[in-house]
């Protein structure tokens, strides 16, 4: 369609131009004679057909398809030039583009026939290395690109050729200058798109991918010029760098040259759980890149691991998964404090299982991270030996992870403990019950965590407090625990319950023999077996957090164990915050106030003062790992 169009110059920033005489700068409407403008757009991508690339055969496909969509075009540079009717370059002619409204401004025209070619870029032309000639007539050469450029375009290049005509009307206020053009001048890429496609048969073997690279075939060439009337010409030389498709997929390209198709090699270099890598390479031919189009390569990922069941859980793996954490801030105090799921014995803080809707479950109740994790499993139903189950390069601390398990889907190969390479058949939820788990690794974690050999339960409670309260509610002596003091504790127990089969434990206790006494006061002698089977005697303990403004600053005795938030924050290094937590686990074992293990020497000397002082030997080594004095959850 074409309209009348009278304007008023209102674009305020600065096109750039061709010519000296044709630049587009800020006008007045007061300086206009013969002024008009029109809005950009341009074409989406025409969606090119399907090439299939495999590593046993290839297919020529071509691109069709005609994109119909238009979008407003806010480019970052706008080049313009004006020729006649012979193509002959106009001087004189002013202009200015809005990056805002996508509106042109032209001024400047006089009565005549004329085509407006527009150059439209959308970044930094400067990053390809393109060069915009000035032209004076619509035959030669506009833009181009080195011949050895050697690598995809960075921009998108949008080109027009739209004619028009300006002629003189009379009006009531006299004769009057206007322009008969479209309202919308549409533009069309100049540059098409290859984007490559990967089809994994195992998922696993995606996020296993060390390095997916791609290498053009010195046959593929591309056009390097485009003249002003939008011809192309000129040729690459045939060199191409390695595409890292670890970087990106899409790729942008001048056209190929007519009768050239566009060939490559992909070369997949993957590792396994077990530290073995493999290189595949698959080859794919695509007919053309053609302008305004995309051009699908699709790469079937044939691979030796595609048959293997284990789970090889990658950090990518592992992020792309997007597993849940547990007792973070923002858990609801419905859930941390719901004992069905939120429990754990501190001999076992990493938990497995399957669930009822046969999904392979870890929860790791740790405030550190462990990595290099081999899940092993001896399912009943497929035999008596262990196999590799499941792989991961790390378990985040508090991980709460899910993920399907392949088994349930076909029948696997797994390696055996004895080495072996068996085949598990497809597999029913029901049919795993009983499954058994172990797990090895050489993170030296592990073994701190192996060696709480008498673990305690432990779950948290409220005490009738309210942690969405900004007081915490308290009820009495107690207030409501937050998760940051949850993860706190998870931290203490894992070091206490490890600390109570230190040899060195073992060694101050017998050490000091005569100064452990009762509740009947320091002739009630207690010896040190019977701390130690007291101390390793497994427990269930309710954990709390202590309200201060009654003067008490810790609670324990029988399930129920708690202290001040200075207590949890600081048992690391204080000595005086650990008196406390041992003084309420005296009475947790059953002590009352007149024994040597709540106000005398096993809390307020020996045990607060080992515990500090062997914390560098303790699974939770330092503050840092939850940096809970930094916490904005804290009271």
């Amino acid at each position: 369609m074409r309209n009348i169009i009278y304007t008023l110059l209102i674009g305020i920033i600065l096109l750039s131009a061709c010519t000296e005489e044709d630049y587009l700068e800020s006008v007045s409407p007061d300086s206009v004679s013969g002024d008009f403008s029109f809005r950009l757009v341009h074409e989406e991508y025409a969606e090119g057909m399907l090439v299939g690339g495999s590593d046993d055969d290839r297919q020529l496909v071509s691109s069709t398809g005609r994109a119909t969509r238009q979008t407003l075009s806010s480019y970052d540079q706008v080049e313009f030039v004006v020729v006649d009717d012979d193509g002959n370059k106009v001087t004189g002619v002013k202009g200015l583009y809005d990056k805002n409204t996508a509106n042109m401004y032209l001024e400047g025209l006089h009565e005549g026939s004329y085509r407006i070619l527009i150059l439209g870029i959308n970044g930094n032309p400067a990053a390809d290395n393109a060069t915009i000639h000035r032209i004076n007539h619509i035959s030669e050469v506009w833009l181009s690109f080195p011949d050895d450029l050697a690598r995809p375009l960075v921009c998108e290049y949008f080109h027009s050729i739209t004619p028009f005509t300006v002629r003189e009307v009379s009006t009531s206020l006299g004769n009057e200058v206007v322009a008969e053009i479209s309202e919308q001048i549409v533009q069309r890429r100049i540059v098409g798109r290859m984007d490559l496609a990967f089809s994994y048969n195992n998922p696993y073997v995606e996020t296993a991918v060390l390095s997916n690279t791609a290498v053009l075939n010195t046959r593929s060439r591309f056009y390097t010029r485009l003249s002003g009337e939008g011809i192309f010409s000129g040729e690459s030389n045939g060199a191409m760098k390695t595409l890292d498709m670890s970087e990106q997929t899409e790729y942008l390209f001048m056209p190929t040259v007519a009768g050239r198709s566009l060939e490559g090699d992909v070369t997949l270099l993957t590792r396994d759980y077990r530290g073995n890598t493999t290189r595949r390479s698959y080859t794919f031919d695509l007919e053309s890149i053609t302008a305004n189009h995309i051009g699908h390569v699709g790469i079937n990922v044939v691979h030796p691991d595609d048959e293997i069941g284990t789970l090889f859980i990658t950090n990518r793996a592992y992020a792309k998964g997007q597993h849940s954490l547990i007792l973070q801030d923002d858990e609801p105090h419905t859930l941390y404090t719901d004992k069905a799921l939120r429990n754990f014995n501190t001999a076992r803080p990493l938990q497995l299982s399957v669930t009822s809707e046969g999904q392979f479950h870890a929860r790791f109740y740790s405030p550190r991270s462990l990595s290099r994790v081999l899940v092993k499993a001896r399912i009943p139903a497929a035999g008596n030996e262990y196999v590799d189950w499941a792989y991961f390069d790390s378990i985040p601390a508090f991980a709460d992870f899910y993920e399907a398990i392949p088994l349930l889907q076909k029948e696997l190969y797994f390696r055996a403990e004895s080495g072996k390479i068996v085949k598990i058949p497809r597999m029913q939820a029901d049919e795993l019950a009983g499954i058994e788990f172990k797990i090895e690794s050489d993170d030296p974690y592990l073994e701190k965590l192996k060696g709480i050999i008498h673990g305690w339960n432990i779950r948290f409670h409220l005490f009738d407090g309210d942690p969405t309260k900004p007081d915490g509610g308290p009820v009495g002596n107690w207030m409501g625990i937050r998760p940051v003091h949850c993860r706190e504790a998870v931290a203490f127990f894992l070091n206490f319950t490890y600390m109570i089969d230190m040899p060195e434990h073992e060694e101050i206790l017998r050490a000091n023999e005569d100064r452990l006494y009762g509740n009947g006061g320091v002739n009630d002698k207690v010896s040190p077996d019977v701390v130690l089977r007291q101390m390793r005697q497994e427990r269930t303990l309710n954990v709390g957090l202590v309200y201060p403004g009654n003067g008490v600053i810790g609670l324990g005795g029988g399930s129920s164990y708690g202290v001040w938030q200075k207590g949890w924050l600081s048992h690391y290094d204080n000595t005086y915050a650990c008196e406390i937590m041992f003084h309420e686990l005296g009475h947790v074992m059953g002590y009352s106030h007149s024994s040597a293990f709540t106000y005398g020497p096993w809390a307020q000397e020996l045990m607060n003062h080992f515990y500090v002082n062997h914390l560098a030997d303790m699974p939770i080594d330092s503050s840092s790992y939850l940096d809970s004095s930094k916490n904005p959850n804290l009271y």
